[in-house]
């Protein structure tokens, strides 16, 4: 999930709002603005609700974005990379890059989010019981808060079901990982259960279709759907990581790779490399052997034939600094977990002085999971978490 709007760094972490958040906050701010704010506390002008109805989506984004600290927070103590948080239409995602080493690891990264979710829902509480108590006559105010309380609490409940990848799948994930010892067994009963309980979703979203509730209904077979292709996917890359286990970044790239210069025009790479060989990725290494960008045959393609001798590739290259990079000794798992990015699915691989050795392509993964089974290997995934449908509620992952 993609970030449109960068907030900046919140504990080292990068955090970001994705454009379809707006959908959210429009549906809260309307929804209560118009529906449960007139209705539960009326006789107050219609700008006043509106501003109630901003104050509650906003604070909510924010416990919401509390949620998925705690879960980042967490995941760097215990040795995890946290790449960033992203908030975004069904609610939060904290990306990480890589996996607990431990059950115990993952348990804490798991119970964390909703936790802090219960205990924003608890300061809420509190806040309404004293404007209440405190200030009478505001009770929209109080009104505000208590909403918020509820739906943190809420929040909370609902991603403790037992079911990948809502961070109660990955408590049962840890659990089982204990009692078992199996990680990747332990990942896919609970991929499975989320697979399931999405089915269930959006069954039930459609009978609430059938009898008069269109939104909400709607609004669950849309969880339900995510919760249906996350929980496949999670269980396809459990399947993928325990194929991979064991298997080094040097085993599976391509050695020597053809480079060329950042100051080469497209041209020239054209005619020297690109139409003698069969590649389709060209590392850029500088005079001194470092490494400096990353050109494809698809960037290749998009400048226009008339700006190709004048064009250098180092004006079209992904730059150095978003080109997953890895060890030679490095797990291929661990590489795996960040190709991402402007580099179409490639990795370079330096040596510990920064020099390029080798290249990982798609070409290269697909041939080393065709013959993992050949080596006989085995291991694990990664997880999300997700939320309930929206009167202010929430789908967050990890």
């Amino acid at each position: 999930m993609r970030s449109s709007i960068p907030l900046g760094r919140i504990g080292g972490v990068q955090v970001g709002l994705n454009i379809s958040v707006l959908v959210i906050v429009a549906i809260l701010v309307f929804g209560l603005a118009f529906g449960r704010f007139p209705v539960v506390f009326p006789g107050h002008p219609l700008v006043v609700y509106l501003v109630a109805g901003l104050v509650a989506a906003v604070l909510f984004m924010a416990s919401l974005l509390a949620h998925e600290l705690a879960h980042a927070i967490m995941a760097r103590r215990e040795g995890v990379e946290v790449s960033r948080i992203t908030l975004w239409l069904l609610g939060g995602v904290a990306e990480l890059r890589g996996e607990p080493r431990t059950p115990g690891a993952d348990l804490k990264i798991a119970v964390v989010g909703p936790a802090t979710s219960l205990l924003a829902g608890l300061v809420f509480g509190a806040v309404a019981w004293l404007i209440s108590g405190l200030v009478p006559g505001v009770s929209l105010a109080a009104g505000v808060f208590a909403y918020l309380a509820g739906v943190n609490v809420l929040l909370a409940v609902f991603n403790l079901i037992p079911a990948a990848p809502l961070d109660g799948g990955r408590v049962l994930r840890a659990i089982l990982w204990m009692r078992w010892h199996e990680r990747a067994r332990a990942a896919i009963v609970a991929a499975r259960a989320g697979r399931w309980f999405g089915y269930a979703l959006i069954v039930l979203g459609f009978v609430q279709v059938a009898t008069g509730r269109s939104f909400d209904g709607l609004w669950l077979a849309l969880i339900g759907l995510f919760l249906v292709n996350a929980a496949t996917a999670e269980e396809q890359q459990t399947r993928l990581g325990s194929a991979l286990h064991g298997i080094r970044v040097a085993d599976a790239m391509s050695g020597h790779p053809v480079v060329a210069s950042p100051d080469e025009t497209v041209s020239g790479l054209i005619e020297r490399v690109v139409l003698r060989h069969r590649l389709s990725t060209y590392p850029l290494v500088g005079a001194d052997g470092s490494f400096r960008g990353l050109v494809t045959l698809n960037r290749i393609r998009q400048v226009k034939q008339e700006l190709r001798d004048t064009v250098r590739l180092a004006d079209i290259a992904c730059p150095p600094q978003d080109v997953p990079q890895a060890r030679p000794d490095e797990p291929l798992t661990d590489l795996l977990a960040r190709m991402q990015g402007c580099a179409d699915g490639r990795a370079v691989v330096l040596d510990p002085d920064g020099r390029l050795v080798g290249l990982l392509t798609p070409t290269d993964i697909s041939r080393t999971i065709q013959t993992a089974d050949l080596r006989g290997a085995l291991s694990g995934p990664r997880g999300a978490d997700l939320a309930p449908p929206y009167h202010g509620h929430h789908r967050d992952a990890a």
